[in-house]
């Protein structure tokens, strides 16, 4: 008898097993995808919203219709670089979102502040106007409290030094009016870090390889404030350096995997590794031109190659996901908008490569980038109680090249 009750256990056991590690029928992980997100909904680094007011609006919120479906309405309809409304927002799962402030290259040394602080303003604005789907959010307290009142947390995240025109009072003053990360370039060097461009053939000349003395104190100065220093288009050696000078962890708020697809505004895995030792987190990019090296019909299997080999090689605690919708104009047709991450997650759900546990999904979606966020929360605090004052340095004149004809003396 009780041999027979041992095959019985077995044989249960067995079922089990069978049933838990088969694969699982799609409409059975759509669900479980969905579900998933409703309890840990999406933290995306990186969406530029608000340059597609400026481009296609003039930046006149008050035109914009983001509570529309606007793949029916113009000029958006016929933009290729519009893939963001709130209804997609919310068919998507965002529980919060980091809008970017962004200006283009040709502002530096010109206007590039003041520019920045309109897009700023834009942002702000679109709050404002959506206060039923929208809620601001300065804080890892800010996004908690959104998500809790059934809102999108809305953040602010500078894209580009040159933003702060070579001044650490403008950085600070960037903070104040909200910014919690900073992307040290754009697809420019700054005089004080080499973007990814400066590893390209013909890239970026006269510039420093990686970081100045002057981009060391604007890295430690974010420290000090709390700001999340962003290392998505910066050159692999600006990468290197600044991980290594930062006391905070690090983000890429909108970058992937360069050993999946060799271009230069990826992350090769010495940095990878180095991000798990910081305690940063990579936010996977879903521009198919970074997803794949030709540009060429990339589908989500190509998404979850990015993520499987940032989680192999840094840790399934330094992944996230940052979109960069409305920046880039070709996604996968299976993550067209800001609709799709359930399908990213349905599609982690089935991949044979990684058996990802729903506490490890919840990383992924939101739970990497908030416990970064957090920890350089932290970082300002024990700073601040250590006495660490504020940083007045100047940049020194040979960092600007000559590019002083728009500057007055004082």
């Amino acid at each position: 008898a009780m041999k027979r009750i041992g095959c019985r256990v077995l044989l249960l056991l067995l079922i089990h097993w069978v049933t838990w590690s088969s694969p699982k029928p799609c409409w059975n992980t759509r669900a479980r995808a969905t579900a998933l997100l409703s309890k840990y909904p999406i933290i995306d680094g990186h969406n530029d919203l608000a340059y597609t007011v400026r481009t296609l609006l003039n930046g006149d919120v008050s035109a914009l219709q983001l509570d529309k479906d606007l793949t029916r309405v113009e000029p958006f309809a016929s933009s290729r670089q519009s893939q963001t409304d709130l209804p997609r927002l919310r068919r998507g799962r965002v529980g919060a979102q980091f809008w970017a402030a962004y200006i283009e290259c040709g502002s530096q040394y010109k206007d590039a502040t003041q520019k920045t602080i309109e897009q700023i303003d834009i942002i702000k604005q679109i709050i404002e106007k959506y206060p039923d789907d929208l809620m601001w959010a300065d804080s890892t307290d800010g996004i908690e409290k959104a998500i809790l009142q059934g809102k999108i947390a809305s953040l602010i995240g500078v894209e580009s030094g040159h933003a702060i025109s070579g001044s650490l009072s403008v950085l600070r003053s960037l903070y104040d009016l909200g910014a919690r990360y900073m992307t040290l370039t754009h697809t420019c060097n700054t005089p004080w870090a080499d973007s990814s461009v400066a590893e390209e053939k013909g890239g970026a000349p006269d510039q420093p390889t990686g970081l100045t003395q002057f981009g060391n104190r604007v890295i430690r100065e974010m420290n000090r404030l709390g700001m999340m220093v962003d290392l998505a288009h910066v050159s692999a050696d600006t990468m290197r350096q600044a991980v290594k000078v930062s006391v905070a962890p690090v983000i890429f708020s909108h970058s992937s995997a360069r050993a999946v697809a060799n271009k230069t505004r990826n992350v090769p895995d010495d940095v990878l590794r180095a991000v798990k030792k910081n305690g940063g987190v990579v936010m996977v990019n879903l521009y198919s031109c970074f997803l794949v090296a030709d540009c060429t019909n990339p589908t989500v299997e190509d998404a979850v190659k990015h993520v499987n080999h940032i989680r192999r090689v840094a840790g399934v605690d330094h992944v996230g996901i940052g979109g960069d919708y409305n920046g880039v104009d070709q996604f996968p047709a299976d993550l067209a908008d800001t609709s799709a991450y359930p399908n990213l997650f349905q599609a982690l759900l089935d991949d044979p490569d990684y058996r990802w546990s729903e506490d490890d999904l919840g990383k992924l979606a939101g739970g990497n980038i908030f416990r970064v966020f957090r920890q350089v929360e932290q970082v300002r605090d024990v700073l601040k109680a250590q006495g660490i004052q504020p940083d007045y340095s100047l940049i020194q004149l040979e960092d600007i090249l000559g590019e002083t004809h728009c500057n007055s003396d004082w």
